[in-house]
């Protein structure tokens, strides 16, 4: 098993832009030595037989067809309603 120590923890703080007092670092190494000893355990276990479960509810993708459509409005409809126009288009405040 891999050993974490309080200055690995509070690498890890520096390098994520976080800052830890010295009862969090050894707050959080406590944390991820016991995280890394259950991985460990896990490790022990038998799967012999077991298949890897990447997909859990049966979902699938569905593809269509990317067609262009008219859609249910026309431009000039689309314009008159539009609150401002500009050379045949809607026109809408900038966003930076």
């Amino acid at each position: 098993m891999t050993t974490i120590t309080q200055d690995d923890v509070q690498n890890l703080a520096q390098l994520s832009n976080i800052q830890l007092s010295g009862e969090e670092a050894a707050s959080l190494t406590a944390d991820i030595e016991n995280i890394l000893t259950y991985i460990d355990m896990l490790g022990e276990l038998d799967t012999t037989g077991v298949e890897p479960t990447y997909q859990l509810n049966n979902l699938k993708n569905v593809f269509r067809e990317d067609i262009a459509d008219q859609g249910a409005i026309t431009r000039a409809e689309l314009l008159a309603v539009a609150p401002e126009s500009l050379d045949n288009q809607v026109k809408v405040p900038k966003v930076l």
